[in-house]
């Protein structure tokens, strides 16, 4: 078993996701607008599947994501690391209630992810991918430098840009 480590940016705590993880991911997932990338809206069981897989993947593959915690109100706002389901390429992922999007939350987040992938993991290389018309994480890929591999089919049929982040990039 994985233990998940702890991450500190300037305004966050990535942290272990735990049953206090519960209503961010109702919140989110049953959200229709909020949940619309990540094949939501999910029932509120549905919802609590999620996260319990999620809270799983670091035992089973190692990695996942860390729940988003504000340093200075202790408020749970998203998650950030890395998904990898059956058949699907490893990738960077986010999402964020829609009360805490642009505040810089999910850049600041997603670099301390990448630098863990690459110091703690020792990952040579991180990818991450999204539907075409998700701008804003397109958007933000692209500030973080990430640079396009080409569009590439995916198991549920559908054909998306991959993106590919290496270290260098990252200093």
């Amino acid at each position: 078993m994985t233990a998940t480590p702890l991450l500190h940016t300037p305004r966050l705590l990535l942290r272990p996701l735990g049953p206090d993880c519960e209503a961010l991911y109702q919140r989110f997932y049953t959200d229709a607008d909020a949940s619309r990338f990540y094949s939501g809206p999910l029932s509120p069981a549905a919802a609590s599947a999620r996260l319990v897989s999620d809270q799983q993947a670091w035992a089973l593959q190692g990695f996942g994501v860390w729940a988003l915690q504000q340093r200075d109100s202790g408020a749970l706002v998203g998650v950030c690391g890395f998904w990898q389901g059956r058949g699907w390429p490893c990738e960077l992922t986010w999402w964020l209630l829609p009360g805490a999007r642009g505040q810089g939350l999910a850049a600041e987040a997603s670099r301390a992810a990448l630098q863990h992938a690459f110091s703690g993991f020792g990952w040579p290389r991180v990818t991450t991918y999204m539907n075409d018309n998700n701008l804003a994480a397109r958007a933000l890929v692209q500030r973080l430098g990430g640079v396009s591999l080409g569009r590439h089919p995916f198991p549920d049929g559908l054909e998306r840009e991959m993106f590919s982040f290496e270290p260098a990039a990252q200093a």
